[in-house]
């Protein structure tokens, strides 16, 4: 494991590789600065941009400014096996090494999308066992998760309410733990999964963000992952069942995203990006 001091010294450098000089003093400096990063990243080989929406830069230009002096929320979504987790683990172990360096607390909150799936457990026993219960019940669809109730956990947070999170165990009992973990108030929420952004849910959200994926290599790396957790022959019909609903559910998503990134692009490149912007919060905020 990489020590502190030493992904400090990672982070500074990618700040200095990637510093933008000129100084920034107004809201229309910082946009244009945010428009160059943005419009670098789509038009470079395997950047890690596909697509954004230019009211998104100037909505995120008022937040890095503090002209919009609240939490900010950011919603994560993308098919099964399109990358999403781990670009958001990412994109949190980044701003985290950045708030280290520069002693900023309280800097970002998860709220995992799949902790508010419905518990079923009752049902799985009746059922005798969670494969003879799958089959008359479908977890591929918004209706199995309380998103109301993620809705409200998102906006407590946005408002500085400290909320209490459930925790569902997803190795097949599907019993949630509510009242389970204790989230606090940050600066940015962050949250991710198959129906992020579907209807219910979406608008909790000030950047909407898609993960896009060629559908061979999404498929490659489900089956990869179904040998993983041992789904045997039953992983064809699971992916069948994603795949047809996520046409329907996920999706259409991607049309109203704020900004589309590619799920196939190095996961470094995520982070160098991410440095960019967060070198110009250095320097509204941090440069003397």
């Amino acid at each position: 494991m990489i020590s502190t001091i030493s992904r400090s010294v990672e982070l500074n450098n990618n700040i200095q590789n990637n510093y933008i000089s000129s100084p920034v003093n107004n809201l229309n400096e910082i946009e244009t600065k945010l428009f160059e990063i943005f419009e670098n990243e789509l038009n470079s080989i395997n950047g890690v941009i596909l697509r954004y929406n230019p009211i998104a830069i100037y909505k995120l230009a008022k937040f890095i400014s503090g002209k919009i002096n609240r939490s900010a929320s950011i919603g994560i979504a993308g098919e099964t096996a399109s990358g999403k987790s781990t670009i958001t683990l990412d994109i949190i172990d980044t701003i985290e090494l950045f708030a280290k360096v520069f002693n900023i607390e309280s800097i970002i909150t998860r709220v995992n999308t799949d902790d508010y799936y419905f518990d079923r457990s009752e049902e799985v026993k009746k059922a005798g066992g969670m494969a003879e219960f799958a089959k008359n019940y479908d977890f591929d669809v918004p209706e199995a998760l309380e998103l109301d109730l993620m809705y409200k956990h998102i906006n407590e947070l946005l408002s500085g309410k400290p909320v209490f999170l459930p925790k569902y165990d997803m190795s097949g009992t599907t019993i949630r733990l509510d009242n389970h973990t204790l989230a606090l108030p940050s600066k940015i929420i962050i949250s991710e999964g198959l129906f992020t952004l579907t209807d219910k849910i979406k608008d909790a959200f000030d950047f909407k963000i898609y993960v896009d994926i060629d559908s061979e290599i999404q498929k490659e790396r489900f089956y990869v992952r179904a040998n993983e957790r041992g789904l045997g022959e039953s992983a064809h019909t699971i992916y069948k069942n994603a795949s047809e609903k996520a046409k329907i559910y996920i999706r259409p998503c991607k049309n109203f995203a704020d900004i589309v990134l590619s799920g196939e692009a190095d996961r470094n490149g995520y982070k160098i990006f991410l440095n960019k912007i967060l070198s110009l919060v250095e320097q509204i905020h941090f440069s003397k």
